[in-house]
């Protein structure tokens, strides 16, 4: 079992210290936040050890977890790292790129592995379809939420499309050609709904929308490539694939035919994949465990926690235009 120490007990960090007490890769040593009345109030509900310092924390445990605000995330993660410490790092992974690139750089010179807290690659409704998910040629993405003053320090590209970009950048194989994007605030300093235009070198387009001050909450991706057509509900927990094959000669009465101009006779088929149903939190660190003790490359890497940081900011910069 490999010991971990949580930074960071907000609302988030609550669920990663209860999760990694559950979870059998995991030792659980305790955690830090410099927030000392929060702090003792979790250590007292829960009983789980609270460092003085981050120092203590880091020198005490295999792994950090850090489940800290944003802007302190390139401090924490440079500290773990230099004491030769797994970082697991909440999204998005730094503040800008720079950050993120040096923690890189740093996580290849000191030997250790980094995982990207990008938690929608673990939702069961886009696990049971990615494999189908082939040549995307369009795809389009609405991630609505209510408004909730907890996340508005950051541009809603930060806080709630980052998760669809790092998902398209995970599918599409193929490097980002240009952006296009609005974004208005209205309640915030910073953007509140944001539209973005993603075109790739090969061709796909992807097309984003985010929302904060939206009347009701929606998670939904539609991904479109040759012959089929895939759904993913990653709030409802469904997906749905919509095939198209070459119609069989004599097609069952109750077959869905659609014929284009051409003459050509296509047959439709329905499939709903089987969800199964999943932890995703504790699933995106276990599998970082796997990672660590098998010597492999974790599922949500440093590097593509990077380049959706890249994009996200690229997407930023054409607001100013």
């Amino acid at each position: 079992m490999l010991k971990a120490g949580v930074l960071g007990a907000g609302h988030l960090g609550k669920i990663h210290l209860r999760l990694l007490q559950q979870s059998e890769k995991y030792e659980l040593v305790g955690f830090y936040d410099p927030f000392t009345e929060n702090a003792q109030k979790v250590a007292d509900e829960f009983g789980y050890k609270l460092f003085d310092s981050i120092e203590e924390l880091i020198d005490a445990v295999d792994v950090v977890d850090i489940v800290t605000p944003t802007l302190s995330h390139f401090e924490c993660a440079k500290q773990a790292i230099e004491k030769g410490k797994h970082i697991f790092i909440e999204k998005p992974i730094t503040n800008t790129v720079q950050e993120a690139e040096a923690i890189r750089t740093l996580a290849s010179q000191h030997h250790v592995r980094g995982q990207v807290g990008h938690v929608e690659r673990f939702n069961p409704a886009f696990m049971a379809v990615k494999d189908t998910i082939d040549t995307p040629m369009f795809i389009e993405t609405h991630r609505l939420a209510e408004f909730n003053p907890r996340g508005t320090d950051v541009p809603v590209v930060l806080d709630l499309m980052i998760h669809d970009i790092d998902i398209i950048l995970s599918v599409v194989n193929s490097k980002v050609k240009s952006i296009h994007a609005s974004g208005v605030s209205v309640i915030s300093e910073t953007p509140d709904i944001a539209n973005a235009r993603i075109e790739f070198e090969n061709g796909c387009v992807a097309n984003l929308t985010s929302s904060r001050i939206s009347m009701k909450n929606m998670r939904k991706s539609r991904f479109f490539q040759k012959d089929a057509y895939i759904s993913v509900d990653f709030l409802g927990k469904k997906s749905e694939v919509v095939k198209m094959k070459d119609a069989p000669k004599r097609p069952d009465e109750f077959a869905m035919i659609l014929q284009n101009a051409e003459g050509i006779k296509k047959q439709i088929y329905y499939d709903n994949p089987k969800i199964v149903a999943n932890n995703a939190i504790l699933d995106e660190l276990e599998s970082f465990a796997d990672a660590i003790n098998n010597n492999t490359t974790p599922i949500v890497s440093l590097r593509q926690g990077t380049e959706a940081l890249r994009v996200a900011h690229q997407i930023i910069e054409c607001f100013k235009h």
